[in-house]
């Protein structure tokens, strides 16, 4: 649970962590996390910026990236077809010029 652990980390690192304890629900995944506040079944919730970057609609606050480590996104090749020319091609694609402007505008950030 990559989020749930960058959640913690930036709640801790924001000095409320006490303060919130009794309030903090944990969604199993980031997508459950994120049904709960888009429902309103929970008052606010750290979910990806991937998921409400396109919605107006209520508010937010990117969390500064200083406040937790870094949410890596690996791919790598399973099995007997790793070394097959389409499962390159689809590892490569993450690193083309194209596919890191769709990851960026999505609000993730390229190494």
């Amino acid at each position: 649970m990559p989020y749930g652990a960058a959640a913690l980390a930036a709640i801790k690192a924001l000095g409320v962590g006490t303060a919130l304890a009794d309030r903090l629900v944990l969604g199993d995944n980031i997508a459950q996390t994120f049904q709960f506040v888009a429902t309103g079944n929970a008052e606010l919730g750290f979910v990806a910026l991937s998921q409400v970057i396109d919605d107006k609609s209520g508010s937010r606050w990117v969390v500064p990236t200083d406040l937790y480590s870094a949410i890596r996104q690996d791919a790598i090749p399973d099995g007997c077809g790793a070394e097959s020319a389409p499962a390159k091609a689809f590892l490569a694609f993450p690193q083309s010029v194209a596919a890191r402007a769709i990851i960026a505008c999505y609000g993730y950030g390229v190494e």
